[in-house]
């Protein structure tokens, strides 16, 4: 092993998932076209070197920061004709090479650039500005400070300005102008103002540039994946004077978040990360930073008697801009209208267009029996998804059933009532439940989604039961179902990001389970161990290693956790703290074995699980329970 000091290039195709499935053949064709013809050379002749490739990504690394520079601006030049849009990040960090390969810091970090960047732009770091030569200063704009995870200190981050231009902004803008002849009256004036901006140079109208950038790629409905824009729903305030009709506002809140998140357009954060944040008073760009949301919504709900009154606001967190707020007198039997209104304007105001079946499909009335509703909102304040309250979980389960006797045909009812049972089994909640309970919970599923084709809920409660059931490619299949129907909810990706590690497609996995992550900024353990493990499948041990640490560090004695961070130990040779990892996993949970790890395939039936298990097997994992237990924790 070798220790040195290298600029180190990241690089990674966006949207690359979609376009294989849209046209496998032409898009494996043109990326090995862009691979041979444009990135390759372009290393080469700036004299670096690719140290490592995975589909459409890549690690190079360079002996100046100005090769690295050089190297990335000619391949951006060069996809500027490509079909594709490429994130490149640079750092100059100390690095360790062994056989080929660099690991360590230096090669994280610019990752982690990667990561962030905007499709079709270059972000660097402060240490490739500082070392970079002089002459260039005027290639840099400055973004900021950067939180990243998995890396304590805040990075100071920089995008390299392409075409003599601010930033990627103005390449965002071009391409804009160039796919979508119908903004171009608006486009040609706001780029007019925003070569003027830029040109300038004045520091204030920066951001100001940016955004226009966004606004006009927005309205041309070509904005990249990662540029949606992300909005959170915080609790609306029960204005009732009633305690009792908590419930019913926190219910209204859900369906909101519930109704945005079909919307593709947008990102949406989770319910459970926004309502754990009820009752601060923070300042809102405080919030917008915790949530890592660009806009929030905000509220109150007054219900008495059959009289409705809701008061909604929509605000930028950035610069804390009130962009909208109304209010809504109805009554109860019109809360599916107000619903359907709020969710519709606030698209309108962040997204290009609403499309007509999404409005269509958002004014849907899910039950025309309003108490079978109200039963469904007590239902859901009742139990929430992870708890382990046995009381809790059979009086939620008796108000679907009695929500069902008033509309049979209510599938969102229908659905919730099935995880109920799904759960029992899989988390062990009542102690009592079966296999029967988890093909109670099936039929509920499979008679919701029957009952409406579209619903999201209905395929995650069925992805949920197949996994516990074993039928592990039709869980994956129901997941990705569950995603297609609602991209936004972090549950569904979780399941989806688990079964794609089963099936050995770890870069998906990996992609899933971070984006489940950012929806759910406060998720429990268990997202970051379905996190820690892809990255494991992945072969990205490093950083794998740093999420199980993350989870350990807050749940010491999480069973999943340890699982990974015993085989990562060994794996890498500390077999000795290997083996106290594994004590320690026993410990917590003394119904593991290497025989049920081998029941229970984590990895499939790939090489990574008999190395998987050799790895357990040198920690000293026991061969059979110390006691029975139930199915694996957490499989729901």
């Amino acid at each position: 092993m070798e220790r040195k000091l290298a600029a180190i290039m990241a690089g990674d195709i966006a949207g690359y998932s979609r376009l294989m499935a849209e046209d496998e053949a032409a898009t494996y064709a043109e990326l090995r076209s862009v691979f041979d013809d444009i990135i390759e050379p372009s290393v080469e002749r700036h004299g670096g070197r690719i140290f490592k490739s995975a589909g459409d990504g890549f690690l190079a690394a360079f002996p100046s920061v100005n090769e690295a520079l050089d190297a990335a601006i000619g391949i951006q030049v060069g996809f500027a004709e490509s079909p594709f849009n490429l994130r490149l990040g640079i750092n100059l960090g100390d690095v360790i090479e062994d056989s080929g390969d660099m690991f360590g810091d230096g090669v994280n970090v610019a990752s982690r650039l990667e990561s962030m960047a905007e499709p079709g732009s270059i972000f660097v770091s402060a240490a490739v500005v500082r070392s970079a030569d002089r002459g260039r200063s005027d290639l840099f704009h400055r973004i900021g400070f950067r939180q990243v995870k998995n890396i304590p200190e805040q990075l100071e981050v920089y995008a390299v300005r392409l075409d003599g231009a601010s930033g990627s902004g103005f390449r965002r803008l071009t391409r804009a102008l160039h796919r979508s002849r119908g903004a171009a009256p608006y486009a040609i004036g706001l780029s007019v103002l925003f070569l003027v901006i830029a040109a300038s140079q004045v520091p204030g109208l920066k951001a100001m540039t940016e955004t226009i950038a966004d606004r006009v790629t927005w309205l041309s409905g070509v904005a990249d994946v990662d540029r949606r824009p992300s909005v959170a729903v915080l609790p609306f305030d029960n204005m009732s004077g009633d305690t009792g009709q908590n419930y019913f506002a926190d219910g209204l809140t859900e369906d909101i978040i519930t109704e945005l998140a079909r919307n593709p357009e947008l990102q949406v954060i989770a319910r459970n990360s926004t309502f754990a944040l009820r009752g601060e008073a923070a300042d809102i760009r405080e919030v917008g930073e915790k949530l890592d949301a660009g806009y929030i919504v905000e509220g109150s709900a007054r219900r008495v008697g059959d009289q409705l009154r809701v008061v909604a606001q929509l605000i930028d967190t950035r610069s804390g801009a009130h962009l909208w707020s109304r209010s809504y007198d109805r009554r109860v039997a019109d809360v599916f209208a107000v619903q359907t209104e709020l969710t519709t304007e606030i698209v309108s105001h962040l997204v290009s267009y609403v499309r007509e079946s999404e409005v269509a499909g958002a004014s849907k009335r899910p039950t025309e029996n309003l108490q079978a509703y109200d039963l469904v909102l007590q239902a859901r304040d009742r139990y929430k998804h992870g708890s382990k309250d046995k009381e809790a979980l059979l009086a939620a389960r008796a108000l679907y059933h009695r929500a069902l006797e008033l509309d049979p045909g209510y599938a969102l009812a229908r659905a919730h009532l099935g995880m109920t049972y799904i759960i029992d089994m899989t988390q062990a909640v009542s102690g009592r439940a079966t296999m029967a309970d988890v093909e109670t919970g099936l039929s509920e599923a499979r008679q919701a989604i029957r009952l409406d084709p579209n619903l999201a809920i209905g395929y995650q409660v069925l992805s949920f039961g197949l996994a516990a059931s074993g039928d592990y490619p039709g869980a994956m299949q129901a997941a990705r179902r569950a995603v297609e129907f609602n991209p936004n909810d972090p549950d569904s990706l979780m399941a989806l990001a688990k079964a794609q590690v089963r099936f050995g497609d770890y870069r998906e996995a990996v992609s899933n389970a971070e984006r489940a992550r950012r929806l759910h900024p406060m998720a429990p353990e268990y997202y970051t161990y379905v996190h820690g493990q892809a990255l494991y499948a992945a072969g990205r041990l490093e950083e794998a290693d740093s999420v199980i640490g993350e989870c350990l560090i807050r749940a010491p004695q999480d069973a999943d956790c340890l699982l990974i961070r015993t085989a990562l130990l060994a794996g890498r040779g500390d077999v000795a703290e290997a083996q106290v990892a594994m004590a320690r996993l026993v410990q917590t949970k003394p119904e593991f074995s290497l025989a049920s790890e081998r029941n229970y395939r984590r990895f499939g039936d790939s090489p990574l699980m008999d190395q998987f298990l050799r790895e357990l097997s040198r920690a000293k994992a026991p061969e059979t329970a110390l006691r029975s237990g139930f199915i694996e924790r957490n499989t729901a």
